[in-house]
């Protein structure tokens, strides 16, 4: 066991202190509408970089850019970020006309009394089509709020069941960066990660669908939710999936949707070439911030690496987590913790990545099973922070079709997350396996 150095951790707590500090300044003492998202992440790193280079004077300052470029030369990081950008140019070719016409074709054929368990399913299956959960939130969360106001529901738990199927697939997506993150920083296939993630997600899935239909038995009847729909636009997301699912490469089963998502937009006349060139444009650039942070936090990464924090941080987890199960908890609380910091899911994956690599050959412990770890612990922490991107989102879709809501108004509603935690630790628990 190294020998390590504690000191070497200072850049994450630089980074720690600009990016939590100044959110909780700008969100609940200067009341800035989004304030955590306010706050430059690509600058607070690069000023933990800083604070990294100014750390170890025995090392030149060329032999420390020489550290931070071995850091980036990595497969798996470089893979990262060319899947980042397809995933966005994807995300702006299908739009919102295949999540809305799913949305209302399930709410069509479904009994009104079981609206809200349509939205939970239906926020599932588009999150796991498209991949983001704030995306998911922001296209079906005024459905959630017709359905309130349609019905006896309560728009606390309408939105919730929403947020809840959206971090669902958050979880499972192919092509969401949570995903990509954590199967690339760990070197395990996506196809493996998925059928690992989704014997956890399933049953947290199934009991919050199971409560969420025995609350609605307590509504009135409502009214039916009808809207236009076109069933041709699920094509694309349809293909990503199974495609997925089916394990061809991911570069292939996004190329495939893409090109098929831009003939249907194409040929329906839903768009122009120009604007649809516009529109993969702005995916992909949508995609540039994550691609920035995975690139600034290998780079720093490697030069805590090397000044040993990593080893200080891997031996106060070996004193505290003892066997291979109390290793997987020990990761579930790093991730948490990072995301509890961050307030973003895939920053906290990408941080935790190197320490949970480093963790998982110590406790022996399978790549699928860490990156499935990584994923899920930081929906859960994702899924339930007051100050979190999908919960802000979602007030502020309400709010934006004058409803009132808070965040502590739809968190008690939130059991798809408390669920997906219960059930994470009962397979680290109670698997016959512990590592496989």
């Amino acid at each position: 066991m190294k020998k390590g150095n504690p000191i070497a951790l200072l850049p994450i707590g630089v980074f720690l202190v600009l990016y939590l500090g100044l959110g909780i300044l700008f969100e609940y003492v200067l009341k800035i509408p989004m304030g955590f998202y306010n706050v430059p992440v690509v600058v607070a790193f690069m000023a933990a970089i800083l604070a990294a280079c100014l750390q170890n004077r025995k090392l030149k300052i060329d032999k420390k850019l020489e550290v931070m470029a071995q850091g980036l030369a990595d497969k798996n990081i470089i893979t990262m970020l060319l899947i980042f950008l397809t995933a966005g140019a994807f995300v702006g070719v299908t739009g919102r006309s295949g999540a809305e016409s799913v949305a209302y074709f399930m709410l069509s054929v479904i009994p009104p009394r079981f609206a809200v368990a349509v939205l939970f399913v239906v926020a599932c299956f588009v999150s796991t089509a498209m991949g983001t959960s704030v995306g998911t939130i922001t296209l079906i969360t005024p459905i959630a709020v017709a359905v309130s106001e349609a019905s006896g529901f309560g728009m606390p738990l309408c939105v919730a069941s929403v947020m809840g199927g959206a971090m669902f697939g958050d979880n499972l997506s192919f092509i969401s960066d949570t995903t990509i993150a954590a199967c690339n920083g760990q070197g395990c296939d996506m196809r493996d990660k998925f059928r690992e993630n989704f014997k956890i997600a399933l049953p947290a899935a199934a009991v919050t669908l199971i409560i969420i239909l025995i609350l609605s038995f307590r509504a009135d009847t409502p009214k039916v939710i009808d809207n236009d729909y076109d069933l041709i636009n699920i094509i694309q997301y349809l293909l990503v999936l199974v495609g997925g699912i089916l394990g061809i490469n991911v570069f292939v089963v996004l190329i495939a949707g893409i090109v098929t998502g831009a003939a249907i937009v194409l040929l329906t006349g839903q768009t122009t070439p120009v604007d649809m060139l516009a529109n993969m444009g702005s995916g992909v650039s949508g995609m540039f911030e994550t691609c920035m942070v995975a690139v600034l936090v290998a780079a720093m990464c490697a030069l805590i690496r090397e000044y040993g924090g990593f080893d200080a941080l891997l031996n106060l987890m070996r004193k505290t987590f003892k066997g291979s199960r109390g290793g997987q908890v020990g990761m579930g609380l790093l991730v948490g913790a990072m995301d509890i910091a961050t307030a973003n899911n895939t920053i906290a994956i990408v941080m935790a990545n190197p320490i949970a690599k480093e963790m998982s050959q110590i406790y022996g412990i399978s790549a699928r099973k860490t990156a499935s770890i990584l994923d899920t612990f930081s929906c859960v922490f994702q899924g339930i922070l007051p100050y979190g991107a999908q919960v802000l989102v979602a007030i502020s879709a309400v709010h934006s079709l004058g409803n009132e809501i808070s965040a502590f108004d739809i968190i008690p509603n939130l059991y798809y997350p408390m669920f997906l935690l219960l059930s994470s630790l009962a397979f680290i628990f109670f698997r016959k396996s512990a590592n496989k």
